[in-house]
């Protein structure tokens, strides 16, 4: 069958909400999409001048169309989700995670056992969770056991072999552990009260069990009962101070699911709090790697669903950061005040968090990665045509208008580069002007890179605002470097970065990596340019003190100290000795001076 043409296609394409996939040359596919209406957003794959590099490739790609109307946009969503996890398209992204989670099971038994485990067994056992730590199972089994006494043996409590006396109470009963219905010492009916209350517990739900102990606590204190009382009050203790710790907004926010996402160039976080009762009962955090030029929207949808159904959410209310389509079953809530933005933010604030370890994590495990993200993020965030790679950043020192000289540091790959750093003494400027300083500077570095054919670097950081960032374009212009080499300045009072040509300056986020490598430049070019200043004005200052005695000049001063090292020692050298190195009349003055 002839290959239909893409346009053919696109023609007869429905306007209704569905799933579309692309196929390439080979049958193979490449990208499965959502979209409300199949006809134009298919359509604008092919219209669009698209500045992703990735999709420009996709669309070249792309040799026939599939696609399945759904009902409505809702349903798009699940059965886009399906696909990808089932095909795996070389252009989605792949929502998956193999880590086995654990579960609370609560065992169907006669008088059930409550277990950690990693397995389902559809035995009709009550699971709860997945939850994503263990050790949030462990906390939860803690506080339960310390609250009911529980059975761990795996008898057959049969009530016929109950009554035939065919168990013995165990370590657990004389610990206070377990009440011993394997001996008939506590009926099923009180059993099943406990595990009735303990389902609420796990849910995030204490008020049944606190207002159980609080009534029997009364009732115990009526007859007497002190001790038994005293017992009951610390259970209650130990389920309020729990409940205390765990319930972080207002307890009538109850089964809602709450999602944020941060991203950047290359990985989205999706962020999930699930809230029972003012708790929060489940946290996760998804990374997710972008393939093409994906929206946060659309990642934040992807992500529900998957997350979702992965932890068998039935919450009818979500908190958002934006509006978005998700079900007609489904409440959205974009919060703007009060406890329910506290939370979204909390969870954006996890979201960040996740990021960070990531990267930190990265930074030691994969550094190729960790540097390939962040040249790719000064790229986006400066405007570049290529990743700065290599850069070098230019600052001026002089104090009073004397000895200027100037600095050149070299960062590769984002890490400094010592060995390539550059001292300049200032030749053809007469005082302090630092525009002129600057413009020498730049011509006699780029000069010499030109005439030697070293690399030159894809960033140029000049310290200093408009001005120096003009100066610096002139010797590029003469050097026929103008629009080459990316420049920019960095002004130091409220970090503008400025662009040629262009007035308005542009602030980068504070907590940018972007910004912070332009800062570490700009402070290493500074340190190494005072040091090389601090360096020349002591010299000036011991050649101005010997220089002030009579018939001691430049070359005397300097014979002086290549021998004495110091003018410390130069005082306290015995008359002989200077002679040797400057003869008896002018050692006789240097000594007279000093004595």
């Amino acid at each position: 069958m002839p290959q239909v043409p893409i346009e053919v296609q696109l023609s007869t394409l429905p306007n209704n909400p569905g799933v579309y996939q692309f196929y390439d040359s080979e049958d193979k596919i490449l990208y499965v999409g959502k979209a409300k209406n199949l006809k134009k957003r298919v359509a604008s794959y092919f219209t669009k001048n698209h500045e992703y590099g990735k999709t420009r490739v996709l669309v070249k790609k792309i040799r026939l169309i599939k696609h399945i109307v759904v009902p409505t946009e809702s349903d798009a969503l699940l059965l886009e989700n399906n696909l990808i996890k089932k095909y795996r398209p070389r252009y989605n992204v792949l929502l998956k995670d193999d880590k086995s989670y654990p579960w609370i099971c609560i065992k169907k038994e006669r008088f059930p056992r409550i277990f950690p485990t990693r397995k389902l067994i559809r035995d009709g056992s009550e699971y709860f969770g997945p939850y994503t730590s263990m050790k949030t199972v462990r906390t939860l089994l803690d506080l339960v056991r310390s609250v009911y006494p529980l059975r761990t043996c795996n008898y057959d409590l049969a009530q016929g072999k109950i009554d035939a006396g065919k168990f013995k109470s165990c370590l657990e009963y004389h610990l206070g552990n377990c009440k011993a219905p394997c001996e008939g010492l506590q009926n099923a009916e009180e059993y099943h009260r406990q595990i009735d209350d303990i389902r609420q517990i796990i849910k995030g739900n204490f008020k049944s069990s606190l207002q159980y102990f609080k009534h029997r606590m009364k009732a115990l204190s009526g007859e007497m009962k002190f001790e038994e009382a005293q017992r009951i009050k610390d259970k209650i203790d130990i389920l309020e101070n729990y409940q205390a710790k765990s319930t972080i907004v207002n307890p009538k926010i109850n089964n809602v699911d709450v999602f944020s996402i941060i991203s950047d160039e290359v990985f989205a976080y999706v962020n999930f709090l699930q809230l029972s009762h003012g708790s929060i009962v489940r946290s996760h955090t998804m990374e997710i790697k972008k393939k093409l030029d994906e929206q946060d929207q659309d990642l934040l949808q992807l992500a529900i669903v998957e997350i979702r159904q992965r932890f068998g959410s039935q919450s009818r209310e979500l908190y958002l950061p934006f509006d978005l389509a998700i079900g007609a079953d489904l409440k959205v809530t974009v919060p703007r005040l009060g406890d329910k933005r506290k939370i979204l933010e909390l969870s954006e604030r996890n979201a960040k968090f996740f990021r960070q370890e990531r990267f930190k994590q990265i930074k030691i495990i994969d550094p190729d990665r960790h540097t390939n993200r962040i040249m790719a993020q000064m790229k986006t965030d400066i405007r570049l045509s290529e990743e700065p790679r290599h850069i070098e950043c230019f600052d001026n020192s002089n104090i009073q208008g004397s000895n200027p000289v100037a600095a050149c540091v070299v960062f590769k790959d984002g890490k400094p580069s010592k060995k390539e750093y550059r001292h300049y003494n200032i030749k053809t400027v007469d005082g302090p002007d630092d525009f002129a300083s600057m413009e020498e500077v730049v011509f006699r570095r780029y000069k010499r890179l030109v005439e030697e054919a070293e690399p030159l670097p894809q960033l140029i950081v000049i310290d200093g605002g408009k001005g120096q960032l003009t100066s610096a374009l002139k010797s590029l212009d003469v050097l026929g470097l103008r629009g080459k080499i990316a420049i920019i300045g960095i002004a130091k009072r409220l970090e503008e970065i400025y662009f040629p040509e262009d007035p308005i300056p542009l602030y980068l986020d504070k907590k940018s990596e972007s910004l912070k490598i332009i800062q570490q430049l700009r402070n290493e070019a500074h340190r190494f340019g005072i040091t090389l200043h601090r360096n020349k004005r002591s010299k000036a200052a011991i050649n101005s003190e010997l220089e002030q005695i009579e018939g001691v000049g430049r070359k005397t001063a300097q014979d002086l100290l290549k021998r004495f090292k110091s003018v410390k020692r130069i005082k306290a050298a015995p008359l002989e000795i200077l002679a040797e190195t400057v003869g008896m009349a002018k050692a006789k003055k240097i000594y007279e001076t000093f004595h």
